[in-house]
Order: C-alpha cells, then sequence, then structure tokens
C-alpha cells in the first residue's frame, strides 16, 4: 500500500502556529506555561511550539521532555522504544499549566501514561493537550485540547508523521 501525503511543511508550520496561538489564548499569555513533549516526535513539536510561543510572547515558556513509557498498561504485548530521559525545567511543573505534546492522538493510552507519570512530578495547575494529528478511534476519554488536524482514518490504515529533525522531511502520511 502506497502512503498519501495529508500534510506538508507548510501545514504543519501552519496548524503549529495557530495551537500557538490558541495556547497562548486558553493560557491568557504565556506566564506558568510549560510544554512536555512526549518522545520522540512530541519532543520536537514541543520544541517547535516554544520557538514559536517566544516569538509572539518572548521569554516566559519552559520546554522539556516526558518519557511515559514505564507508566504505559500495554508493555507486555508491544514492544516499545527504549526509554528516553524525561527532562523537567528547573521551575518544575507544580502550580503551572503543562501542556502534554505529541505527534499522534490515538487510543489515549499514551496520554494516561503521561497524566501518571506528571502525578509522581509534581502537581501541576492544569495539564493541557496538544497534538499535531487526531486520527480518532479512542480507547479512554481523552480529547485533545489544541489540534493540528483531524484526520479520521481506519484501524488498518497508519499514520506516520516525519520531522526534518529525525527523518530528514517534514511531512504526515497515511497509509
Amino acid at each position: 500500500m502506497t502512503a498519501r501525503i495529508v500534510m506538508q511543511q507548510a501545514d504543519i508550520t501552519r496548524a503549529l502556529t495557530r495551537i500557538s496561538h490558541e495556547i497562548l489564548e486558553s493560557n491568557r499569555g504565556s506566564s506558568d506555561l510549560v510544554l512536555l513533549g512526549i518522545p520522540t516526535r512530541g519532543v520536537i513539536l514541543a520544541r517547535r511550539l516554544g520557538l514559536i510561543l517566544d516569538g509572539i510572547e518572548p521569554g516566559a515558556v519552559s520546554i522539556g521532555s516526558l518519557d511515559v513509557t514505564m507508566y504505559r498498561d500495554d508493555l507486555a504485548k508491544n514492544p516499545t522504544r527504549a526509554p528516553s530521559p524525561t527532562s523537567i525545567p528547573s521551575g518544575g511543573i507544580d502550580g503551572k499549566t503543562v501542556v502534554l505534546v505529541d505527534d499522534v492522538l490515538f487510543s489515549g493510552r499514551t496520554i494516561r501514561a503521561a497524566l501518571n507519570a506528571i502525578n509522581d512530578l509534581g502537581r501541576p495547575r492544569a495539564v493541557r493537550l496538544a497534538a499535531l494529528v487526531d486520527r480518532g478511534h479512542r480507547e479512554l476519554p481523552i480529547r485533545a485540547d489544541f489540534v493540528g488536524k483531524n484526520l479520521p482514518s481506519s484501524l488498518a490504515e497508519r499514520i506516520n508523521v516525519h520531522l526534518e529533525e529525525v527523518d530528514g522531511t517534514d511531512e504526515v502520511t497515511i497509509e
């Protein structure tokens, strides 16, 4: 089966710019805002969002990464990648608005694991979710607050996010 491109570099940039504005509007500015990317591509997207946010309101956004591997409930049946380090900004997350950033929102299990991981790290004022792509098929009652593109798909289809920093190109494909 061949892959069909559904988002190109310009589409991804536009989506991230829109998400950045939505985050600022929702948070009423950038104070006490922490972006936590979920490895691998969520971390890259969090960095990109941080750069865009800094261009709109300089200097107030903290960026980190949150590895959820050991919090997953499907480790026994699904092979997973090696854990990545979790990196929490020096100001921590207590009392802050944390925006979890991931590339594709699917079943909701990764986000459930992320919420469990956050509980072990502190107590944020609020937790929000930003996803570049929401493909549906939720197994848990989890919804993204900020979405780049809703991409309804069948369970047989696969959504692939390719980012320049990892894959050498910026695009989202469905196959």
